[in-house]
């Protein structure tokens, strides 16, 4: 009984060791290794007071000048989303993403503008392996 005791525990050990590093986030690596990294640019554009007309060609910017070697083939997700005032909630749609599978290290993505509800307290946040959003701007009628 005591040597079962024993096996279980060490088996214990060895599964929860094994959930842990199947639970950490990883990002692509072409070299088939496995990388825990979490980068965050920041948002150049849009800034808060930018104004996109619906249909409209648009650039989201960051800065991914001192992206990690490790976060290299990174790739986002860009959504849309507004803030309302005393709400911590983003109101992102994750339905209709403005865009999704572009290389962070690129540090920029075209958007067209969708078709929305006019508001000037739409946000972008881009989504890596963490989010980040951009200042409140506004999308307008044409």
């Amino acid at each position: 009984m005591f040597a079962s005791t024993k096996l279980i525990a060490a088996f214990s050990v060895v599964a929860a060791a094994a959930a842990a590093v199947l639970a950490a986030p990883a990002v692509f690596d072409p070299s088939g290794a496995k990388i825990d990294i979490v980068y965050r640019p920041h948002l150049t554009s849009p800034v808060e007071g930018d104004s996109w007309p619906i249909g409209s060609q648009q650039t989201v910017t960051w800065d991914a000048s001192d992206i990690p070697p490790e976060a290299l083939y990174q790739t986002g997700v860009l959504l849309l989303g507004h803030l309302v005032d005393g709400s911590s909630n983003e109101h992102l749609d994750i339905e209709n993403p403005l865009a999704s599978g572009f290389q962070i290290k690129n540090g920029a993505v075209n958007v067209t503008v969708p078709k929305v509800f006019p508001r000037s307290d739409y946000i972008v946040v881009l989504i890596g392996d963490s989010g980040n959003a951009s200042g409140k701007f506004s999308i307008t009628l044409v």
